[in-house]
């Protein structure tokens, strides 16, 4: 009866010395720390996007989906992106028509050599 229960003692000893060895060398199996509330691994640059980048865009699965933050952040970076190239075409059409009105001498599309 000793002898079990030295065997199993030993065993215990065994099973224990290698959990704590696997676990300082692997840890606790997490690759990165968690991220922060908040914060997103999802990326789109500063300015100048471009339909690729929109394509590669990764969401963070959630218990019933994708994040809404992270969606939310994805939809309004894109919105002023849109914002900001619509203003820079509307600014170009702007100049392009008073251009065209100080070539022709009057407003757009008349010509003042008619009668």
């Amino acid at each position: 009866m000793q002898t079990l229960l030295l065997y199993l003692l030993i065993m215990a000893v065994v099973v224990a010395a290698v959990f704590a060895a696997v676990w300082f060398v692997f840890g606790r199996g997490e690759e990165l720390p968690p991220l922060e509330r908040g914060t997103t691994l999802t990326r789109l640059p500063r300015a100048g996007i471009t339909g690729d980048n929109v394509r590669d865009l990764a969401f963070a699965q959630t218990f019933r989906g994708y994040s809404p933050t992270e969606v939310d952040w994805a939809l309004e970076k894109l919105a002023r992106e849109l914002d900001e190239l619509r203003g820079v075409v509307h600014d170009l059409q702007r100049r392009d028509g008073e251009d065209s009105q100080a070539a022709t001498g009057g407003p757009a599309g008349q010509n003042p050599t008619a009668p």
